[in-house]
């Protein structure tokens, strides 16, 4: 298993691809993943807090009130086309025991990886079969990097727009920032 990081979420012609790009190589590994679970991973990523927490949110409360931590997220292989991960989930105080590991959809596990900051590894096999030079992706990633920019600012309009409707002003203040914040670091657009 290799250490991997979230290089880039791109939208293309057959939907939203998470790149995992393996530490210190120049390849990338294309998952394509749902709309709504994109979303999920980039409020994850910016550390959006929501009014009421997402289904991702939920498990990771639940998992800590149980005294227990998602250690590491797992891309252990390709059957049939489709991607298969896995949750390894520990104990806060280990004791030895061993983990508890979950099957999961990728998507779901990239949501809640971002969210505690854990590993996602995956295997050598499953980079062989599936990755991808960057250089034939650099330009996909520039034109998304801009995308992300609008996609995250209109999540965040929707949230203003319900804080206002609820009359919770301090709570749209913050969002407001928030949208500002982003325009600015993107000079503007």
């Amino acid at each position: 298993m290799l250490q991997t990081e979230i290089w880039a979420i791109a939208q293309t012609m057959e939907g939203n691809a998470i790149l995992l790009r393996p530490k210190d190589t120049d390849i990338a590994v294309p998952i394509f993943i749902g709309q709504l679970e994109s979303q999920s991973i980039l409020i994850g990523q910016d550390g959006i807090q929501l009014p009421r927490p997402l289904t991702h949110d939920l498990f990771l409360n639940l998992l800590a009130k149980q005294n227990l931590s998602l250690e590491r997220v797992e891309i252990y292989a390709v059957i049939e086309n489709t991607f298969h991960a896995r949750l390894v989930i520990k104990k806060i105080k280990y004791s030895g025991e061993n983990p508890l590991v979950l099957d999961s959809r990728p998507s779901d596990a990239f949501a809640l990886a971002v969210r505690c900051k854990c590993p996602i590894l995956v295997s050598s096999d499953v980079i062989k079969q599936t990755g991808i030079p960057l250089d034939l992706i650099d330009s996909v990633k520039e034109k998304n990097e801009a995308y992300s920019s609008k996609k995250k600012i209109r999540i965040l309009q929707e949230q203003l727009n319900a804080a206002v409707a609820k009359e919770e002003y301090e709570q749209a203040a913050e969002i407001r920032d928030m949208i500002k914040r982003i325009e600015d670091s993107e000079g503007g657009n």
